[in-house]
């Protein structure tokens, strides 16, 4: 995460019920929200490398927390995903394209079939804090979790203002999107060296104004 978990919450002063984790990569930022008072969280990640590492973690956290071995998409099925040499950070369903010119370091040889599914299939209670990092695949999870997204109070994800990934929404498409559930971006996050992608905190309207 570009804007610190704990600076947004305190900033914010963000009434979370729970946290579902879209991308959940190895879980690094798991006891962190531990760390804030959150309980309850569920997990997705679809890599198996990643999953394995991620469940290990998990063991060791004191919260009620489900893993689910799945990517969420807008329909069933499955899916390609394109593996990232730096640790899978940069793993996507869809292919690298501006990536490649930014991080040349980084390379994407190899490749998993992985599962996909749809975010409203899975029962997360009243969690109604979303952190998705699933590297420009952002807007076909929400198609795929209409239904959650009205209990949904908070987003917090990659935005993007050039195709870093083929296909990826620009953070504009995003803005519209989620602005037809009743979100506002808050606040956005650029990296210094680079603008073409970055993070954002989605709010809804009704928590901004209260």
């Amino acid at each position: 995460m570009l804007i610190s978990f704990t600076n947004l919450y305190n900033k914010y002063k963000l009434n979370i019920k729970g946290i579902v984790h879209i991308g959940a990569h190895y879980g690094e930022e798991i006891q962190e929200y531990v760390d804030n008072g959150i309980q309850k969280i569920t997990v997705f990640e679809p890599l198996s490398k990643n999953f394995d590492v991620l469940s290990e973690r998990l063991q060791n956290v004191n919260a009620d927390i489900e893993g689910y071995q799945v990517a969420l998409g807008s329909k069933k099925g499955t899916a390609t995903m394109f593996l990232s040499s730096n640790e899978s950070q940069s793993s996507s369903i869809l292919k690298p394209k501006q990536h490649l010119e930014l991080h040349p370091d980084v390379s994407f040889d190899g490749t998993e079939e992985v599962e996909v599914s749809l975010l409203d299939e899975y029962d997360i209670g009243d969690s109604n804090f979303i952190n998705i990092d699933v590297q420009g695949y952002e807007l076909e999870v929400f198609r795929g979790g209409k239904k959650t997204l009205e209990n949904i109070d908070y987003v917090y994800c990659e935005v993007n203002r050039d195709e870093v990934y083929e296909g990826a929404p620009m953070v504009e498409e995003l803005d519209e999107f989620l602005g037809t559930y009743g979100f506002e971006r808050v606040e956005t996050r650029w990296p210094e060296t680079y603008y073409t992608w970055g993070d954002a905190l989605y709010i809804k309207k009704e928590k901004t104004d209260a």
